[in-house]
């Protein structure tokens, strides 16, 4: 397990409002975001289809999967209701003028509304 839970991602502030960029963490996809001028870190993969959430479509703070319209709230993690039944890992981020810091707490933990269990679950 890594010792440091702090990753710094360097220098986005040039990421503007609406925009995502996909990032890697150790064996993590990381989704950034920006929204309302904060930045948001959450797993870049459907808890659904096992998609990069980065090629779908972010709206306010929501972000929608390419491939079955399944929606996530960038904030929180937290899916909005089928075709997913859980969320996706949230990431606590900082920015400072040394860049983009991403908190991951355990690197093995699941989301908080429950396990991911396989792709294309129906229930």
């Amino acid at each position: 397990m890594n010792e440091s839970n702090e990753h710094n991602l360097g220098d986005f502030s040039n990421l503007e409002n609406g925009e995502l960029l996909s990032c890697e963490v150790g064996n993590l996809e990381i989704l950034l975001c920006r929204v309302e001028g904060k930045i948001y870190a959450i797993e870049d993969n459907c808890s659904h289809a096992d998609t990069p959430l980065s090629e779908g479509r972010l709206s306010g703070f929501q972000i929608n999967c390419p491939l079955h319209g399944a929606s996530f709230d960038v904030r929180n993690g937290a899916h909005s209701g089928p075709p997913a039944y859980t969320g996706v890992r949230c990431f606590e981020t900082s920015e400072t003028d040394s860049g983009v810091t991403v908190k991951i707490e355990n690197e093995n933990s699941e989301p908080e509304d429950g396990p991911q269990t396989g792709f294309f679950q129906t229930r």
